[in-house]
């Protein structure tokens, strides 16, 4: 009982901190802030996180257990080759969705060798094992020879960071889940052939 209690504020600043950070950037934001909306003390704060250069590798590295976590899961389900392939796109981009300009820009300017740790990450354990996908399911007849996997790739991540975030979202009356659902289903089925695209629709594809 007392191992719960003592994790119980880590688990809510890292959870609350993730938050802000992906959505605002974190070169702004003080721990002394994140405690005062948290509603904790700033000695309980710095306790665990003494820097908030500490807080951000935190988040950043849990983030990138899940993500492999999450790949790995969908890799080896026991689903059809296109429900699989479209399951790691989807993961891909409800994950690029939740991370604004802002939290580039930080991560880039403020901590320049965290963010090479992400962009090997990015390309070592997603980017590569989606092309690789992409690459077998073009010898099954399933991925349209003509197209080429990685700008498809580009094309996804990139429409959704544009599309579905806050800021544009704001200025819209369509949703979240109706962006993604466009933007993924336009992408991905013109991407498949006419077999797999019959296959793929009978799919269930969740949008988070």
């Amino acid at each position: 009982m007392e191992i719960m209690v003592e994790q119980e504020p880590k688990e809510r600043i890292i959870s609350h901190a993730e938050d802000r950070f992906l959505r605002n950037g974190f070169n702004k934001v003080t721990l002394d802030e994140l405690s005062s909306e948290l509603g904790i003390s700033k000695k309980t704060m710095y306790k665990f996180f003494p820097s908030k250069e500490y807080l951000v590798r935190t988040i950043i590295r849990l983030l990138m257990g899940r993500m492999e976590q999450e790949i790995t899961r969908i890799t080896e389900a026991e689903k059809p080759f296109v429900q699989k392939l479209a399951d790691l796109l989807m993961l891909i981009g409800t994950f690029a969705s939740r991370i604004s300009r802002s939290f580039q820009v930080d991560m880039q300017r403020f901590a320049p060798t965290l963010w090479k740790e992400i962009d090997k990450f990015r390309n070592e354990k997603i980017l590569s094992r989606v092309a690789k996908m992409i690459a077998d399911a073009k010898k099954e007849g399933i991925f349209r020879d003509d197209i080429n996997e990685q700008i498809v790739i580009m094309m996804f991540v990139n429409s959704v960071q544009s599309i579905a975030n806050p800021e544009v979202l704001s200025q819209h009356s369509f949703s979240p889940k109706e962006a993604m659902y466009t933007i993924f289903h336009v992408i991905f089925e013109g991407s498949l052939t006419e077999e797999a695209r019959k296959e793929f629709l009978k799919c269930e594809i969740t949008i988070l």
